[in-house]
Order: C-alpha cells, then structure tokens, then sequence
C-alpha cells in the first residue's frame, strides 16, 4: 500500500508569511439553450458579466469562458465564491441563449472553424505555430493555486506533490467523450493535453536554477511561445506567489472542486512541514509516475491505478483513501477534513463524474443527454 509519509503527526497550514491561502480558476464552455453545441458567444457573456471584471475572463476560444475566486483562507469561503460566480455566469449566458457546461470538452464534434479569442495576436500566433493541436484549446481543466510561497518555496514543494497527481487526475476525471465517441478513457482531456511539447507531468527539479533552465529550454526550442504556455500539470505560478495545480478536469460538482482545493492545500502543508523537518524526498522513478498518470486518466476512479512509489496495480480508490490519510492531519488543521472526507466518500459511492456521464449515456446511447446531465450539474448552485 502506498505509504510514503506518517499522517498521525498533527501539521500545520502555515508559511513564514502566514497560513496558506487557495485560490481557483474555473474554465466552463458555452452551449446553445437549445442544441447543447457550444456557441462561440464568449465575448457577448462577458460584456453581460462585466461587473466582475477581475474574476472574469476569456479563455482561448469564443467558446469558453474563466472565473477566477479571490484569494481565500477557508474552503467555506471558496466555496461560496465559486457559487456566486458560477451564479453570475450563467445567468449572462442565458441572457444570450447559452447554457454554462463544466465540462472538459464538448463532447459532440465541433462544427466549422475553431473560433479563436480574436483579439489575441498570441492565440493566432499559437495557432500558427502549433497546428492541430490547438483544437485542444476547447478544453477545460481547473487550476489550484496555494501561496504564499515563494519560487524556491514552490520548487520544492513541487518535488512532493507530484507523485500525487495521478490520484487527483483520478478523483476528477470527467471527459470520457470527445469529439462524438467514448474515447475508453475516464479523462481524455487528460491524454490530449499532455500531446503539447510543454505540458504533462513537470519534471524533477533538483534546484530553483534547474526549474528555471527547464523553463527556458520550453521557450528555447520554440515548444512554448511564453511562460504562460508552461502547461506541466503543476507549476510555480509565472504570475502569482502560488504552487499551481493544473491537472484536474473542469467538473460541474461544486464540492468535487472543493475537494481538488482542500487536497491541494494539504498537500503543500504536508511537503513544508517535510522540508522543515529536513526529511528526504521520496524515490519515484519517472517512468512509473508517467505510467500511474495514463493509468489515472484511462480508469478513473472506478478501476485501477498504479502506486507511483512501488508501481503496483491497486484500485484507485484504495489510492484515494492513501491520499486522505496522507493528508489527514493537515485537513484537520485547516477545519477540512469532515467535509473533504464527506465528499470523497461520496464520490467513491456514486461514481466520477466519467462515471455518470458515461451512465447518462447508456440510458438512451444518446450523446444530447450526456451534454444536458452536465448543464444541469452545471447550474445545481
């Protein structure tokens, strides 16, 4: 059983600057009120919302649109603001005839061109440069941010949080259809992602310098036009003072996004209380932790996975429950661990979200109940 750290020593949530803050980015794409197809009517949204200008954003297409919380110090308060901005959203697309999808991607086809952000000369360069794979940009994930921490800080935490990442593409996993079939994985977005030169699981850094050659060697070989294009599926921030957790898919279950949020920030508390101890990281050998990734995104939470430290088959969600007792401690502290140990039972009881698409589906093996499932987990506030 994967048991790389004691979870009975009380930790705490605390930087040198404080306790640790989290903060979410929510990626959710626009569809017809009527056929479910997504539309690009981002921009009409937007201008509708424009009350909140900060914490609302265009993403890389027409069709999709970001909030972003404010910094926040309890998972009851994130909570809270993804609702009220989720609220917000959707009711400006229903003003223009769309329904909010929280969902990795558009599960049927698109129909014609991709309808990039038009007024960003960097998304048509990108385009320009990186051909088909920008149909992976009507895609939508959530990124966790967890600060304050500084780059060194985020480096190394980063070495101690990445073994788990698999588990957390587990828990999340919520695109089993894309492009019109079930693609056999519970997260495609998962595996499309990962085709781009500068995104997948972020390599072993053994020095804030070595973060920064890796980065420069991303930018050097012409495989990411800027650090906004490092996609690893965990990074320190290029803009805030923040450890970000990119690998999840978007889901339209608010407490499933809490859940991601609270893990996170018990993640970061476990790796700095390790650090200031002076224990030793960990041996995990890269080729093991890149097969427990595809393994995550291929089974979800209903089958496999690989432990990432012994590369044993185990069921995923024996995986889950290690990654809560990892943890446990530092959700305590944090006032977490009812609700994250709620929500994770209950996941494990009703299924992923791959699973009730996937059972929405097998109703009538039609795709429009999948989309309408999702719209309606969406908008459940």
């Amino acid at each position: 059983m994967i048991e790389p750290g004691n979870s009975t020593t009380s930790t705490s949530t605390t930087t040198g600057t404080g306790p640790l803050t989290v903060g979410v980015e929510e990626e959710f794409l626009l569809v017809d009120t009527r056929t479910l197809r997504v539309v690009p009517a981002a921009p009409l949204v937007l201008d509708t919302a424009a009350g909140l200008p900060h914490e609302l954003h265009p993403e890389g297409t027409r069709y999709q649109v970001e909030i972003s919380t404010p910094v926040a110090h309890s998972a009851v308060t994130l909570r809270a603001e993804l609702a009220a901005l989720r609220r917000t959203l959707a009711r400006a697309a229903r003003a223009h005839g769309c329904r909010l999808l929280a969902a990795p991607s558009p599960v049927v086809a698109l129909e014609g061109p991709l309808h990039l952000t038009d007024d960003e000369p960097r998304q048509r360069e990108q385009h320009r440069r990186f051909g088909a794979l920008t149909d992976t940009l009507v895609s939508c994930g959530r990124h966790v941010h967890i600060g304050t921490l500084d780059v060194d800080t985020a480096v190394a935490v980063s070495n101690r949080v990445r073994p788990w990442l698999p588990t957390l593409i587990a828990l999340a996993a919520n695109s089993p259809f894309w492009g019109g079939r079930d693609t056999g994985h519970a997260s495609w977005r998962a595996m499309a992602w990962a085709g781009w030169p500068s995104a997948g699981l972020p390599p072993h850094f053994t020095s804030t310098a070595h973060f920064r050659r890796s980065v420069q060697n991303l930018l050097g070989s012409g495989a990411a036009l800027d650090t906004k294009m490092v996609y690893w599926d965990l990074r320190p921030s290029g803009h805030w003072p923040t450890l970000e957790i990119r690998a999840p898919d978007m889901s339209p279950d608010l407490d499933t996004a809490v859940l991601q949020a609270e893990l996170a920030r018990a993640l970061v508390a476990k790796a700095l209380q390790e650090i200031s101890e002076h224990r030793p990281e960990p041996a995990i050998r890269d080729d093991v932790l890149r097969l427990a990734r595809w393994r995550a995104a291929h089974d979800g939470l209903e089958g496999f996975g690989l432990d990432p430290y012994t590369g044993a088959e185990l069921p995923a969600a024996d995986l889950a429950e290690a990654l809560l007792d990892h943890v446990a401690a530092d959700l305590a502290v944090a006032g977490d661990l009812d609700h994250a140990a709620k929500t994770m039972a209950g996941l494990l009881r009703d299924g992923s979200g791959a699973h009730r698409q996937r059972a929405a589906y097998a109703r009538r093996q039609d795709l429009t109940d999948v989309l309408r499932h999702l719209a309606d987990e969406t908008e459940n506030f």
